[in-house]
């Protein structure tokens, strides 16, 4: 039974003999780190008050856990003591594809960064936060600046660790429509090569003996003369996988410059995360979402492929 700030759980006869601890870690799938944070903010309660955690529970006993901190509820009070110079560039609303009381599924705009690096406001965390989220939303990971489409977003700390052990167990399946430049060889293929940092380039990557595993799976949809459009999937994530990897083979994605594609139509790479699927992890229901194909790429595959 969930709620949206707390959620919690019925002691049954198989769990006669655990202590409240055991419960909240097994049963509850809550990691060291935030077990230590609820202690310490009373976010555990045993029919609604704040128990030992080595108490031995009994059927029937109602455990609850706070899975949205204090820090991270909402505020209608200014983030800033201070008001920004210049004019204040509006937030562009964000589509969202799916929503419950712990995750939800964005549709990123290209052109707009997830995370902040210096002292940007207008990435996707900061959009959300002005539609009304938690001040503190976590991406599950991540997409390129320039690449579009379905990303996943915890909205509290509980959810963020279930969905970062679901992906790291390869419970989230990602799909991505791709057009690379010139027709590939085969129909459908498995790209399997390591990717590692360019030496000679501060944020570009490249296939490299000593780089992480990195393996790229695609099926080829449609060809022209001179392009391929390919419905990719991931079985790992690394930084730039799809971009590299199509640069690898000799096949670099349209308008990615910085891998060796050439600007036409499109002025970013043609890359799109176009479907997201996960058992959900507290809803135990299977989530599927596709992300709308952006203008941009529209205009480009009318042109090459139809």
């Amino acid at each position: 039974m969930s709620r949206k700030e707390w959620i919690e759980y019925i002691v049954s006869e198989q769990d006669t003999g655990m202590n409240v601890e055991q419960i909240v870690r097994q049963k509850l799938n809550v990691s060291g780190r935030m077990m230590q944070r609820l202690t310490r903010s009373k976010g555990v309660l045993l029919n609604r008050k704040q128990p030992f955690l080595q108490r031995q529970v009994k059927a029937g006993d109602t455990i609850a856990v706070r899975v949205i901190e204090r820090q991270e509820l909402p505020s209608s009070q200014p983030q800033h003591d201070t008001k920004p110079e210049g004019p204040i560039t509006p937030m562009p609303s964000i589509d969202i594809l799916y929503e419950d009381d712990h995750l939800l599924i964005a549709n990123k705009p290209a052109g707009m960064m997830v995370h902040p690096i210096k002292q940007e406001t207008d990435t996707l965390v900061h959009a959300l936060a002005a539609r009304g989220e938690q001040k503190s939303v976590h991406p599950v990971h991540r997409l390129d600046k320039d690449t579009s489409g379905a990303i996943l977003v915890a909205k509290s700390s509980y959810g963020h660790q279930l969905a970062d052990r679901l992906l790291r167990e390869g419970g989230i399946h990602r799909e991505y429509l791709a057009v690379a430049s010139g027709v590939l060889s085969e129909g459908a293929g498995t790209i399997d090569a390591p990717i590692g940092r360019d030496a000679r380039h501060p944020t570009k990557r490249r296939v490299v003996e000593s780089g992480d595993p990195a393996i790229t799976h695609y099926e080829v949809q449609q060809t022209s003369e001179g392009m391929t459009l390919a419905r990719v999937w991931l079985e790992t994530g690394r930084t730039h996988q799809i971009r590299v990897h199509f640069a690898h083979i000799g096949h670099p994605l349209a308008g990615d410059t910085m891998y060796g594609g050439a600007r036409g139509l499109l002025r970013r790479q043609a890359l799109h995360a176009s479907k997201l699927s996960f058992l959900h992890p507290l809803l135990e229901k299977e989530i599927v979402v596709e992300a709308p194909i952006p203008s941009d790429m529209k205009r480009l595959m009318q042109a090459e492929f139809k």
